[in-house]
């Protein structure tokens, strides 16, 4: 019921947007002769905040047109080369010389567990100058018919290898956040089978492999109110008219509001400056605003089985570093990693993941050489800086891309195999 009055809500203000929407345009029009005053871009502000505050935020674009490849600018083409129902695998492709050598092919695994694989976009910029980029376009749960079926833990796990397998030889997997854990255990079990298509590395990069080191507030959450509050509080119906309708999910916009929640001071500081930004008229630091929460509130739906399952093996049996962690009844076993090198990263100031998690992969990988295992633990920043911003491109991404070098085996382009899947 709760999630319907969610819908009644945005549906009771619709009104209220659409005349803060027109009231900006107008009073914000370069030909009216108030919207160079103060009074004039004071009022503006107020009809922009009020606009935004009640404004669905639908799923962003990538809008990666180009990239700077051997410092040449040339074009990029966003193309889904794999699809099931609550995923699509989407490749950047750059147009570049035939005869020129292949790069390493770099699957990026965004997470599910909330935002769009959008949320990454910084991440793809930086990675496209020197890799073959795909990445996981997550589905909102909401948007899938109920008869196509349910999606949960082992799903992840095996739409991960169905993946790596459509791109063939020479895969470097990166994980970003929640899908650390089904990344490992894709591996882990892709290693014990002696799988040619194993990838070459494996990059974890803040992720949630053992949430018993330095427990943050996600992971206290989760211990304090067990399995039977989630799924009677948290668990709700998908309203008509969407696709998703009667679905059982965990709302995008409850993920949304545990994350604000968290640092709330934050949230209200930022639109109390963006608010004095539009009437000084600063125009950069206003835009800068816009995008981030664009993204930051654009938010999808979670399926009921998947979400659950994961509170349970993740942040409850804490299955994967006690060694029971299942897979479709078969025992998943990191200790088998032999062949795929493993990078982690961490940020000295993640609230999310608490430093010493992702690092705990090192203690699961008990069989894997030395020399095909490093860590990196960023100073000076969060969660979101391990994956973007300015530390990440100068300090982050080169270690990432130097590691992949180093280990990478490097096959030749997918592009029949891709032109197949489209056909």
């Amino acid at each position: 019921m709760f999630y319907q009055l969610y819908e009644l809500n945005h549906a009771a203000l619709r009104p209220l947007r659409v005349a803060a929407e027109m009231g900006h345009m107008a009073i914000s029009n370069p030909f009216n002769p108030w919207s160079k005053t103060t009074v004039g871009r004071s009022v503006a502000a107020t009809f922009e905040v009020i606009e935004r505050a009640t404004r669905r935020y639908g799923k962003p674009a990538f809008d990666l047109p180009t990239t700077v490849v051997d410092g040449n600018e040339v074009p990029v083409v966003e193309k889904v080369v794999w699809q099931k129902p609550f995923c699509h695998l989407l490749h950047f492709e750059r147009e570049l010389p035939k005869d020129r050598p292949a790069d390493p092919k770099v699957l990026l695994v965004a997470p599910m567990s909330g935002h769009y694989a959008t949320l990454l976009r910084g991440t793809v910029e930086a990675m496209l100058p020197a890799h073959e980029v795909y990445i996981t376009d997550w589905i909102d749960a909401r948007m899938v018919p109920l008869v196509q079926g349910g999606f949960d833990l082992d799903d992840y796990i095996d739409y991960v290898i169905e993946m790596i397998h459509h791109l063939g030889e020479g895969v470097n997997i990166i994980a970003v956040c929640q899908p650390s854990v089904p990344v490992l255990a894709a591996v882990s079990l892709m290693n014990e089978d002696r799988d040619p298509l194993a990838p070459s590395t494996m990059t974890l990069m803040g992720g949630p492999l053992d949430t018993r080191i330095s427990p943050t507030a996600v992971n206290k959450v989760a211990h304090t109110k067990g399995m039977a509050w989630f799924e009677r509080n948290v668990i709700m119906r998908v309203p008509f008219p969407n696709p998703g309708f009667l679905r059982e999910v965990y709302p995008g916009f409850l993920q949304l509001g545990g994350f604000m929640s968290m640092n709330l001071d934050r949230h209200v500081s930022a639109h109390k400056e963006f608010y004095q930004h539009l009437i000084e008229g600063d125009g950069d630091s206003a835009e800068k605003h816009r995008d981030f929460y664009d993204e930051y509130l654009a938010v999808m739906d979670l399926t009921k089985e998947f979400y659950l399952q994961t509170i349970r093996t993740v942040f409850l049996d804490h299955a994967l570093p006690e060694g029971t962690m299942m897979h479709r009844g078969r025992l998943v076993k990191p200790s088998e990693i032999r062949d795929t090198a493993l990078f982690t990263v961490e940020g000295e100031l993640d609230d999310i993941t608490g430093p010493g998690q992702t690092q705990a992969a090192h203690t699961m990988c008990t069989n894997l050489a030395a020399e095909k295992q490093q860590d990196y633990v960023q100073p000076g920043v969060g969660h979101y800086g391990v994956f973007n911003g300015s530390k990440f491109r100068a300090n982050i991404q080169p270690r990432i891309a130097e590691f992949i070098r180093r280990h990478a085996r490097v096959a030749a382009p997918t592009k029949g195999a891709e032109a197949k899947s489209a056909a």
